[in-house]
């Protein structure tokens, strides 16, 4: 049971962010929108910090869901990048307050939040990799372009956010420069 009690407060606060931005979670509002009492949520959280990391947590593990399902889902690696990417752009854009909290700044480490951010940037680094053995991403050190990616898609995404890349505003959207970096990468690795 309270294992379900944490996952509903995790899902009330998920909500309370989406509706309201980060100041709108606190954890006496987490129990009162789960049907719990004020005192409920300290059972579970030692502040609300430790709440948010929980969350930020929940949706990196999906995350790493969606990298997983793409990379088996897919025929070819590079399908299974622009996926990926791809649906980290819908993810970011759908959710923005949700990819504010999970890039934002925490007052220290973060155990869930720490093993759910190494799984899911494991799993991208998979990806990653596997693009460099069949030579739709140049070789080298895949870490280092994974964190390439991953800028430049964040970068992507933020500049959209503050209404800075659109159609009408740099000629795309983050989709569109996902496409053409992963056009660029083929090119120089040989392979478009």
């Amino acid at each position: 049971m309270p294992q379900d009690t944490r996952s509903s407060l995790v899902a009330s606060a998920r909500q309370l962010l989406d509706s309201g931005g980060i100041e709108a979670v606190t954890l006496r509002e987490v129990g009162r929108l789960s049907g719990l009492s004020h005192m409920a949520p300290y059972k579970h959280f030692a502040d609300k910090e430790s709440l948010l990391a929980a969350v930020a947590a929940r949706e990196l593990e999906r995350l790493g869901d969606i990298i997983d399902r793409a990379a088996g889902q897919a025929f070819t690696a590079r399908e299974a990048l622009r996926t990926v990417l791809h649906s980290y752009t819908a993810w970011a854009m759908d959710h923005p307050a949700r990819f504010s909290l999970v890039f934002g700044t925490w007052s220290g480490p973060r155990e869930e939040l720490g093993a759910a951010a190494r799984r899911t940037r494991a799993s991208l680094t998979a990806v990653v990799r596997q693009c460099q053995v069949d030579g739709s991403l140049p070789g080298g050190d895949t870490e280092r372009r994974t964190a390439l990616l991953l800028a430049a898609v964040h970068g992507a995404v933020s500049l959209a956010m503050a209404g800075r890349l659109s159609p009408d505003r740099g000629g795309t959207d983050p989709d569109g420069l996902v496409d053409d970096l992963l056009e660029l990468l083929g090119s120089a690795a040989g392979k478009r």
